[in-house]
């Protein structure tokens, strides 16, 4: 069937998934055995191949996992394409997001990783020991593990739901004709991403949250300024109440009954460990079904270790980088790096974006933690009084009367790349003083780190130096 973008479809599965691969004979025991071929099983498994190591590749669907194929590329895709376009077009919009995939899928096919070194096994693979594993048939044995599985599109049990047959994450960037209406269930991160595609999109969206507002883990305000902006796009907002059913095409809260032509789930996700067979490896899993991992993400069997969605609920593409990497020492060398240590941001990219790291002035308030906030608005910094309808702020929060940084929340433009420079302090040890001694180019947003370390450095103005300077000065004279 023709649709719009189905040559760059065609394109990106020949990469990521390709129907005419035959699987190698395995190559004896390998140093390293990843399964799952998403960022975390990429990374491990490129990282270890580049040092030398024999490794072996295992994935049952598309290499790239969520991020390449129904996450991180085709949602950007969607939201720069709508964001840039006065008036985008369904049609063009999805012909986009498959080509900008199918331009990136070559980086993680499976051609290229076999032409690096690494074997790789397309299908279902399963632990038949505790240093072994079945694929198609094929035995594959290890010195070491990487269980790199990811996480799947939960949906939760509303009764009338699944006869709905609602989109999730990983079936919405498969739509080949507009809905009139659309009803997203979830105001987090992936929720209010899509609802704002859609509304520009010209499809009537209506937004469902349980929570009192939408993105209900970032800040009150920072919600604020999302749900204002959802609101100005056309999206209708279901807030503070959950959803009971679905029933005959409508959503139903309470008395309410919303009709939409589609339903998208957007209410978390779930580690894909079913199927592995882990019993037989000696791995556990939490009572959430994550694999059980230790700081060093060794698993209950110290010879397999486990990173990514399916091993921690913070799940973010770079989270499973930065885990992969520590795999990648564990496994091959010495154990001694460590994931618990990790600074990890995370951005929703609306407009405006939200952007935070480390604790939130919740969480600070909920653990009766002192600290000191300092915050500008961007509309104060010369570029954005320069910019028509800036809007956004910056937070930062420290140790009370220290400058040492316990977190960050960003609101604005851009807000994931200017919290990247208080990533970068917290990463290196370096306090909010830091930032006072940096040049900044004027003028720019990024500014707004220079102001609040201004504003810390006057805290350090205590009575006592005041005393000091002001005899020095008259010491001194005019």
């Amino acid at each position: 069937m023709s649709y719009p973008g189905a040559a760059y479809d065609e394109s990106w599965l020949n990469f990521v998934a390709p129907t005419d691969y035959v699987n190698p004979t395995p190559g004896g025991r390998y140093h390293l055995v990843v399964i799952g071929a998403g960022t975390a099983g990429l990374i491990s498994a490129i990282g270890a191949a580049g040092l030398g190591a024999r490794v072996a590749l295992i994935e049952r669907h598309r290499l790239g996992g969520d991020c390449l194929n129904v996450g991180c590329v085709p949602s950007k895709a969607l939201l720069e394409f709508t964001a840039h376009n006065a008036q985008p077009r369904f049609d063009e919009a999805f012909e986009w997001l498959r080509r900008v995939r199918a331009d990136i899928a070559p980086h993680d096919s499976v051609a290229r990783y076999s032409e690096l070194g690494v074997d790789v096994f397309l299908g279902d693979a399963r632990f038949v020991s505790r240093d072994a594993v079945e694929v198609d048939g094929l035995r594959i044995e290890g010195r070491r593990f990487a269980i790199c599985t990811g996480a799947s599109a939960a949906v939760p049990p509303i009764p009338g739901l699944a006869q709905a047959q609602p989109l999730t994450n990983e079936t919405v960037f498969d739509l080949q004709e507009q809905p009139e209406s659309i009803g997203i269930l979830g105001a987090g991160a992936i929720g209010c991403e899509l609802a704002q595609v859609f509304a520009r999109l010209g499809v009537a969206v209506h937004l469902f949250e349980m929570a009192p507002r939408v993105l209900p883990l970032e800040s009150e305000a920072a919600s604020a300024v999302v749900a204002e902006a959802l609101v100005d796009a056309g999206v209708t907002l279901h807030l503070g109440q959950a959803v009971s059913a679905v029933e005959d095409g409508a959503i139903c809260c309470g008395e309410v009954h919303t009709p939409v032509a589609r339903i998208l789930v957007a209410l978390g996700r779930k580690p894909n460990t079913q199927g592995l067979s882990l019993p037989l490896a000696g791995v556990n899993v939490t009572e959430r079904g994550f694999v059980q991992v230790d700081h060093k993400l060794r698993t209950t069997n110290q010879h397999i270790f486990a990173a990514g969605d399916c091993a921690t609920p913070v799940q973010f593409t770079h989270h499973a980088d930065a885990q992969a990497r520590v795999v990648v020492q564990n496994a091959l060398f010495a154990p001694t790096a460590r994931a618990d240590g990790l600074v990890v941001p995370h951005c929703t990219y609306t407009q405006p974006e939200v952007a935070s790291v480390g604790e939130s002035r919740a969480s600070l308030e909920s653990n009766g933690e002192a600290f000191d906030a300092y915050r500008v608005d961007f509309a104060e910094l010369d570029r954005g009084r320069a910019t028509p309808g800036a809007a956004g702020f910056a937070e930062v929060y420290t140790r009370k009367g220290k400058d040492t940084i316990l977190g960050a929340s960003i609101v604005g433009p851009d807000a994931g790349e200017q919290l990247a420079l208080v990533v970068l302090l917290m990463s290196n040890g370096l306090g909010l003083a830091a930032a006072g001694k940096t040049i900044f180019s004027y003028p720019t947003r990024a500014e707004f780190l220079k102001r609040l370390a201004n504003e810390y450095n006057r805290t350090r103005l205590t009575p006592t130096a005041s005393r000091m300077f002001a005899r020095w000065f008259d010491f001194t004279g005019a």
